[in-house]
Order: structure tokens, then C-alpha cells, then sequence
């Protein structure tokens, strides 16, 4: 019988890459929106634009460590 800290676990993880994945979702779409609205204007703001809206990707990226953290560390 598997124990139940186990599935707590899975589902911890499962919420740390999930909820960081909408939250990056939200403030890419925001900030791609003001990204194009700019680059409308002024084509040189495209790079600024670009990084700026890959930033929020980071997000991700660190839900995904505490993840991995929690199936292989715990």
C-alpha cells in the first residue's frame, strides 16, 4: 500500500508548476499586449519588447525546480 505523503507530495508538486504556469500565463499576456502595442509605433522597442516578455517564464521555471525538489528531495 502506498502511503498517502506520497500522493501529498504529487500533488504539492503538481500545484507549484501548474499555478506558476497560469500566474506566468496572466502577466505574459498582459505585458505581450503593451509589447505589440509599442512595437506598433516604434519598431526599435522590438528586443525590449521580447525580453520583456520572456520574463515572466522564469516563474515557471522555479515552480518547476521546487518541483522536482519535492518528488526527489522528499
Amino acid at each position: 500500500m502506498v502511503d498517502i505523503g506520497v500522493g501529498l507530495i504529487a500533488i504539492a508538486a503538481g500545484l507549484a508548476v501548474g499555478l506558476t504556469g497560469l500566474a506566468s500565463a496572466i502577466a505574459e499576456k498582459d505585458i505581450g499586449a503593451a509589447a505589440v502595442g509599442a512595437m506598433t509605433e516604434d519598431v526599435s522597442l522590438f528586443g525590449k519588447g521580447l525580453i520583456l516578455t520572456v520574463l515572466p517564464e522564469t516563474i515557471v521555471i522555479f515552480g518547476l525546480v521546487i518541483a522536482i525538489l519535492l518528488i526527489f528531495v522528499m
